[in-house]
């Protein structure tokens, strides 16, 4: 088995995808900075494994994104530095999930924006929320799922001996039961599976390499649109593609129009795949509903979100 200290261990620098196996310690190697904040924030600062996993998962969504090295220059701080730049993450999450959140002057990131010397503000994960969502939901399932794996089994194994602790559960009950991440599926980021232990891992997985770019692993749910259109005004098939392909370049990958085809009633709906996240945000710019115009018809977008 390959080393993993064969390789340069930069956040920033794309490793070669070989067929040779890696064992489950040498990824808790080259992972070992994040591994040890993830257990600080939990066992130190005693935050919620839930929280955790999810500030982890949004710092390294950032480092993607040009924020490099934020995680190691985080861990190098003192806890009550980390503490607040924890609170600071936390807002960033919960301004994915309101609407047209007021931005505070400065942006509201002071210590995130000093600590990496690059502007940051919470405006970014209004104009960007769709895009944010993805990249942190690919972070929890490729890379936080695997690297976390040994540390969110104690941590959530401990959490039920304490709960039970007084009761007639016993650890051997506890070490038994299902264990279930509080707060999964999520609203925003969907399901999260513990994955069994796994003792080699071939290099050509690639979801836990940083040569991929955030948002390889979209899925078409992650890009879609949902398009209503009014009754009385038919909007073909040939418009819809012509306006978003004109404004936002060739982002079109699948649109399937609603409507009774045998009756041949006006599609009053439509699903849009765009070939991007990105071009989500930019057709929605922070708004849940865009309003858009073609020949003086118009076109209400929103996100679209699949039925459970």
């Amino acid at each position: 088995t390959i080393s993993i200290s064969h390789f340069h261990l930069s956040m920033d620098t794309p490793l070669l995808v070989t067929q040779i196996p890696i064992t489950t310690e040498e990824l808790h190697i080259f992972y070992r900075i994040e591994r040890e904040l993830f257990c600080f924030l939990i066992f130190k600062l005693h935050y919620e494994v839930t929280q955790s996993l999810l500030v982890m998962a949004l710092w390294l969504w950032l480092e993607k994104i040009g924020y490099h090295n934020l995680v190691h220059k985080v861990a190098v701080l003192q806890g009550t530095l980390i503490n607040a730049l924890v609170s600071e993450a936390l807002t960033c999450l919960q301004f994915l999930e309101r609407d047209d959140p007021p931005i505070p002057i400065g942006g509201g990131l002071p210590l995130t924006k000093m600590l990496m010397k690059k502007n940051i503000s919470l405006e970014m994960f209004t104009l960007k929320r769709y895009t944010a969502i993805t990249g942190i939901k690919i972070a929890l399932n490729n890379t936080c799922a695997r690297v976390f794996n040994d540390v969110l089994q104690i941590a959530l194994k401990r959490k039920i001996i304490i709960e039970t602790r007084g009761f007639t559960t016993s650890r051997t009950h506890a070490h038994n039961t299902t264990l279930i991440l509080p707060g999964f599926p999520h609203p925003l980021f969907g399901s999260f599976d513990l994955v069994p232990r796994i003792e080699n891992i071939g290099l050509s997985h690639e979801s836990i390499w940083i040569q991929k770019k955030p948002y390889d692993d979209a899925t078409n749910d992650d890009k879609s649109l949902f398009l209503t259109f009014s009754r009385g005004f038919p909007v073909s098939e040939m418009e819809v593609r012509y306006l978003f392909n004109t404004n936002y370049g060739d982002c079109v990958q699948s649109l399937i129009m609603g409507g009774n085809h045998v009756k041949n009633d006006q599609p009053l709906f439509a699903i849009m795949v765009l070939k991007m996240v990105e071009i989500v945000d930019q057709i929605l710019s922070g708004k849940r509903v865009a309003k858009l115009h073609i020949n003086g018809k118009h076109i209400w977008a929103r996100k679209y979100e699949p039925r459970p």
